[in-house]
């Protein structure tokens, strides 16, 4: 049971809170923004999972079905992907997880790639990152997303995610009908997201996937440029304020983040924030998290021509030496309740 102090009590108020003064005072936006970040300092984050070294791998299902967006892989079950080499730990502790760079293929033939879920649900909470590279490359569509069930109505959040040689992250949510991004939300912090807005509806479905997306203005964000600093970290805060993303490059990553012991309002302006007051929490519910390399596909497939690559993308899938760039090598993930 909440007390009266309570950070989430607090957080749920604040919809009635902004119009009461709205209604009674003419500076009601930077009250509700002092509100916000009060009850965000207020806020405890404890550390619930993480995912490192050697049992990274603990805790996740691997995803061995069709690929539902179409992707021309094969993915593979976690003793195929360990026999393949495609997921292991490296001689830095890191996690691998790769598709298969050393196998021609023939015309139409599925490329061998990992695709793993966590085992457990969450229900808000901070979801950090570190990063040391991500997968790139003509043909390559890779995510670390979380997913509730029966989508899209449980919601997605795209955390990092992009095609071919894009330059920068792209962020996404997908959701049932209702949800669309407050383009000027109240927040602790101006600008209140630092991203380009790239749509403000969220809704999708199978003939409209587009959801509402933010594209980062930092070139070292995604790709060849994340990978040739060293990579960095993405953090992801979903509370009820809604739900925010952050980028840090490897030379800037907050020292609470280092020791374990994030405070996220000390971070400054996100690079994507939705806020409550326009996406119900409600769209949100029971989200694993994923992380997959698919290649070609509903979005890589369809921008393929305009991304500047050569041939056709299918062509790509074939030829093995396209994919020596599409790994993931994570240093850590770790999930923090919020109280």
């Amino acid at each position: 049971m909440f007390t009266s102090t309570s950070p989430c009590l607090v957080l749920a108020a604040l919809p009635l809170l902004a119009s009461a003064l709205t209604s009674g005072f003419g500076s009601s936006a930077a009250v509700v923004r002092r509100h916000v970040e009060i009850a965000q300092r207020r806020a405890t984050y404890t550390l619930e999972d993480k995912f490192a070294g050697e049992s990274f791998f603990n805790g996740w299902s691997y995803w061995d079905f069709g690929d539902p967006t179409h992707g021309q892989v094969n993915y593979l079950a976690q003793d195929e992907a360990v026999k393949a080499n495609l997921t292991y730990i490296d001689g830095n502790g890191a996690a691998v997880i790769a598709v298969d760079d050393y196998t021609p293929l023939g015309p139409g033939q599925p490329r061998n790639s990992v695709r793993i879920s966590t085992n457990k649900v969450y229900n808000q909470g901070l979801f950090i990152m570190d990063v040391v590279k991500m997968p790139h490359g003509c043909s390559v569509w890779p995510a670390w997303w979380t997913v509730g069930p029966n989508w899209p109505n449980g919601g997605e959040i795209d955390i990092v995610e992009g095609v071919h040689e894009q330059a920068t992250n792209q962020m996404t949510l997908h959701t049932g009908s209702g949800c669309s991004t407050d383009t000027t939300p109240s927040a602790p912090t101006t600008p209140a997201f630092t991203s380009r807005l790239l749509g403000t509806t969220c809704a999708s479905s199978n003939a409209n996937n587009d959801g509402c997306a933010f594209s980062d203005n930092n070139p070292n964000s995604y790709g060849h440029n994340l990978n040739s600093i060293n990579g960095g970290v993405f953090a992801m805060l979903w509370d009820n304020t809604g739900i925010k993303i952050w980028h840090f490059a490897r030379g800037a990553i907050p020292g609470d983040i280092s020791s374990f012991h994030p405070q996220p309002t000390s971070w400054g302006s996100p690079a994507a924030f939705w806020a409550t007051s326009s996406c119900s929490s409600s769209h949100f519910n029971n989200h694993q998290m994923v992380i997959d390399t698919t290649l070609c596909g509903d979005w890589a497939g369809a921008s393929y021509g305009s991304a500047g690559c050569p041939g056709t993308c299918a062509e790509a899938v074939q030829n093995p030496a396209n994919f020596k760039y599409a790994k993931w090598v994570i240093n850590y993930i770790a999930t923090y309740n919020i109280s």
